[in-house]
């Protein structure tokens, strides 16, 4: 993939860093005293002042403010309006609503695919004529095949989880790459129903019970997803208190077969028999093939919400691979993440000396070996701000902390909660890590674009998040009162 940056945009940016600041960050310099790492800059956009900076080229771990890149990138790659399309095909034509021959079902790397999307494929199907398949259901999931799990969390989640975050990679993965899980309490004493979100029954064995008791009780029921001999099954305990049913999500350990398993009870319960079982192949498609259904997925800036808004590592990084395999299939995250540090050099403009790529290894940051300097940040802030086609799509993206979705955003002045949007980049293992990003808005129409990033170094380890925020958050009031 080759980034063009405007001559527009680069004549903005010159001036980025060769300004010297006029004032250090009075918080972060004060916790970098302490032993925290810190790298910060704000700039002026409309002159490209440096207004504040603390080791702005420092790289550091940015956490979920990587996305910001993969935001940036992938509105540089598709309209705001890109859809993914998700096909169900037969190989063969239907006789008599049965298809003699192998069912497929052909991803092209939607990561906002969900429940929903598997029961339109199977009623469309079923409106299509089909009653039975005598083959299999193929998953075909391209663009891209098989990706190594890559970091820590997704290589355990292969054999269990009790998470969602780290389901493993997949151009195919419903609800992403998750098994959603309904608990639901009856009586007192009788056991709790654990069905499926999207199908009436899990297609993979349950084992264990989950308890009814007293709607006044303590909630201890818990739900992990086992795998042994290629097999997810779901282990759950505990008890649930009397009320509404409750929704739980573990991660897949093959998102592509277990998108081809729900999809395979969903045409069940509408009437469709399947008697093959269902296999993951990757292979192109054969020239000749018979469209049976197909659904749409979120357009690309609502993709980007999510990610955004809610952090969301699975929507980054198969959008990373998506991105990549625009030119060539990866069969890592890391391969792939390339583009990412090739479109963050490529915004990239002046003295001092382009001091390289920097190093990312994923789109999300789940990945602890990502590194990004405040001056990287305000960069690609600065390109995005000044690329007037793509800015509003960046732009909805980012929060403003009195609609942030966590509580320790919630907090501060007025300026803070209303006249700043901003990204959030954070982790504890294996150091603390803090970051912000985005953009303030000065009292005469401005804008001021902004990073800080806050890193638990080798005489403090673990850096409070409460005392991250508060400086990143103080400093940013201060500004604020000034402009």
């Amino acid at each position: 993939m080759r980034f063009r940056i405007p001559s527009s945009v680069l004549a903005a940016v010159a001036l980025l860093a060769a300004v010297p600041a006029h004032a250090e960050w009075g918080a972060l310099a004060r916790l970098q005293r302490q032993g925290a790492l810190v790298t910060a800059l704000a700039v002026d956009l409309r002159t490209g002042r440096v207004i504040e900076q603390i080791d702005p080229d420092r790289r550091l771990t940015p956490a979920s403010l990587t996305k910001l890149a993969t935001a940036a990138a992938a509105l540089q790659e598709w309209p705001p309006n890109e859809q993914f399309q998700t096909r169900l095909l037969a190989m063969q034509p239907l006789h008599a609503g049965v298809l003699h021959g192998n069912l497929v079902l052909a991803g092209a790397g939607d990561p906002s695919l969900d429940d929903r999307a598997l029961w339109e494929l199977a009623a469309e199907a079923r409106g299509a004529g089909l009653k039975e398949v005598a083959g299999s259901l193929i998953v075909d999931p391209l663009p891209f095949g098989t990706i190594a799990c890559g970091n820590r969390d997704r290589c355990a989640a292969l054999l269990r989880s009790d998470n969602a975050y780290n389901a493993p990679l997949s151009a195919i993965g419903v609800d992403f790459g998750t098994w959603c899980v309904r608990v639901v309490p009856r009586r007192p004493g009788l056991a709790a129903r654990v069905e499926g979100c999207g199908v009436t029954h899990l297609p993979i064995p349950v084992t264990g019970t989950i308890r009814t008791v007293g709607a006044r009780a303590r909630q201890t029921f818990w739900v992990e997803r086992r795998t042994e001999n290629g097999e997810d099954t779901l282990a759950v305990g505990g008890d649930v208190p009397m009320g509404r049913g409750q929704r739980v999500y573990r991660a897949m350990s093959d998102p592509a077969r277990g998108t081809g398993l729900l999809l395979k009870e969903a045409l069940r319960e509408i009437g469709v028999r399947i008697a093959g079982p269902v296999r993951v192949r990757f292979e192109p498609l054969p020239a000749q093939v018979h469209l049976l259904a197909r659904v749409d997925g979120l357009m690309v800036r609502e993709q980007l919400w999510r990610m955004l808004q809610y952090s969301n590592n699975y929507i980054a990084d198969v959008l990373t691979l998506d991105m990549g395999a625009i030119t060539q299939p990866h069969e890592t995250l890391a391969s792939a993440s390339k583009l990412l540090e090739n479109f963050v050099a490529g915004t990239e403009y002046g003295d001092p000396p382009d001091p390289g790529p920097p190093p990312l290894f994923s789109g999300s940051g789940l990945t602890t070996g990502n590194r990004l300097s405040a001056h990287d940040l305000v960069q690609l802030l600065s390109h995005e701000y000044h690329d007037t086609r793509r800015f509003g799509a960046f732009y909805a993206g980012l929060v403003a902390p009195h609609d942030a979705p966590f509580l320790f955003l919630r907090q501060g002045n007025a300026d803070w909660l209303n006249r700043v949007a901003l990204k959030t980049g954070t982790l504890n293992d294996p150091r603390s890590v803090c970051g912000v990003a985005g953009y303030l808005r000065t009292e005469h129409g401005g804008w001021i674009a902004f990073a800080a990033i806050v890193n638990g170094g080798p005489r403090w380890r673990h850096v409070p998040l409460y005392q991250a925020i508060g400086a990143e958050r103080s400093d940013i009031e201060a500004l604020a009162r000034h402009y």
